[in-house]
């Protein structure tokens, strides 16, 4: 009976020092486990834009932009500067756009359709005193040539349009009339000259008379 009193006890010692060390090595494990904890950026909150105005550094009216939620706040849109860009503003720039290209193109087309009248008149006659041989007296200036324009189509040309070879003598020249950036007209100026007599007359030299013929040049 003893006897089984002790083994019961040296049972139940077993067990107690087998559940204590397995305790022990369950709290170990606890101090050992690694947590790994991310640190999430906050988010920077941003706005489209467009400007209304050029802006230094940033960028040009009518740009679409994402900028820093307090930059617009606090300075773009109380100077008045831009503004947030919504469905309704893209259609009304979408449109604005389009009336733009329609324009140009309007504009283009009148062009084309002055430089055809231009290029299909022929010689724009222009005159002036005739001097010696085909010489003339001055020159013929881009300011000439829109004159003779106006007289002629009825059209008015701006002379800063006008690019003119120098003329100086009488003959037929190239000139060309940039009616639009993608459209120039190129137009013929032409000289012509002739002499009649009208007589003779005298004239002395050294106590001499001489007779000679005089002739007048008119340019056609």
């Amino acid at each position: 009976m003893a006897t089984a009193t002790v083994t019961a006890a040296s049972t139940l010692s077993w067990l107690h020092s087998f559940g204590g060390t397995q305790n022990e090595a369950t709290k170990v494990a606890d101090r050992n486990r690694v947590f790994v904890v991310f640190a999430q950026k906050k988010a920077k909150k941003t706005r489209k834009i467009i400007l209304k105005e050029d802006v230094e550094y940033l960028g040009k009216k009518g740009q679409l932009l994402d900028v820093k939620a307090g930059y617009f706040r606090n300075y773009l849109f109380p100077m008045g500067k831009a503004q947030i860009i919504t469905p309704a503003l893209l259609k009304e720039m979408k449109m604005e756009d389009e009336r733009i290209e329609a324009e140009k193109q309007r504009v283009k087309e009148e062009a084309q359709q002055l430089a055809l009248i231009f290029e299909t008149v022929g010689a724009f006659k222009v005159k002036r005193k005739g001097g010696k041989g085909k010489q003339i007296f001055g020159s013929v200036t881009a300011q000439d040539l829109v004159d003779i324009i106006k007289a002629q189509l009825q059209r008015d040309v701006d002379k800063r349009m006008v690019s003119l070879p120098e003329i100086r003598e009488t003959g037929e020249y190239i000139a060309e009339l940039k009616l639009h950036p993608e459209v120039t007209a190129r137009v013929r100026p032409a000289l012509s000259a002739f002499c009649f007599s009208l007589g003779r007359t005298r004239y002395k030299i050294r106590s001499n008379f001489k007779t000679v013929p005089v002739k007048v040049c008119v340019i056609l």
